[in-house]
């Protein structure tokens, strides 16, 4: 299983869940600007799609989009899933949000826009964080363990910390939880990227 990743794009979440699983994987680090790979490789060659996360598979088949790859290193490795007979669907429901509410909100913030279009994303995200940190079912999404869902929500924590967008308290509290997470740590050491729990408190 091989890992292709950027420091500071959604990729992180994949990371940080395959670093929690235990599983032995590689990864390999991407220049979405150049479109290589840190050993020279075209990106495009691995999917045209030009982005990550794309995770390659013992088949050799290939996985892209983060509610997929997560939900399938959710059904690979039951301790990053949530437990019930709705739990998929209740895991799948908070990944969608993530990625459609969260992290679309972020496009002004990381392409060219007014500042008035990205004051406006800061209050329309920590509105949608606000309704995020009421929904917390203990110190994580859905209870007292970290699910894959946590880890894309993290990786939203640290846009908005980077970005200047309001985190609710709870929130706050969860990203330093995690940050305190070996795993993560390790994952935050290999890209490069700080701690950033300090900053948002």
């Amino acid at each position: 299983m091989k890992l292709y990743y950027s420091p500071l794009a959604c990729s992180l979440a994949d990371h940080i869940a395959l670093e929690e699983a235990g599983v032995a994987y590689d990864r390999e680090r991407v220049d979405l600007r150049t479109k290589r790979t840190a050993s020279g490789r075209d990106f495009r060659e691995i999917t045209p799609k030009n982005y990550v996360p794309a995770l390659v598979l013992e088949t050799g088949e290939i996985l892209t989009e983060n509610v997929a790859v997560l939900d399938w290193i959710a059904s690979q490795f039951p301790q990053l899933a949530v437990d019930g007979p709705l739990g998929r669907t209740r895991m799948l429901e908070a990944l969608t949000y993530v990625t459609t509410e969260l992290h679309h909100g972020f496009k002004p913030m990381w392409h060219p826009s007014t500042d008035e279009e990205k004051a406006k994303a800061r209050l329309t995200l920590a509105a949608k964080l606000r309704y995020v940190a009421g929904t917390l079912a203990g110190d994580y999404l859905f209870g007292d363990e970290p699910c894959v869902a946590d880890f894309y929500l993290f990786v939203m924590l640290r846009w908005a910390v980077r970005f200047g967008v309001e985190v609710p308290a709870a929130l706050e509290a969860l990203l330093a939880r995690m940050e305190d997470r070996p795993a993560i740590q390790r994952v935050l050491r290999e890209e490069g990227l700080p701690l950033l729990a300090a900053r948002a408190a």
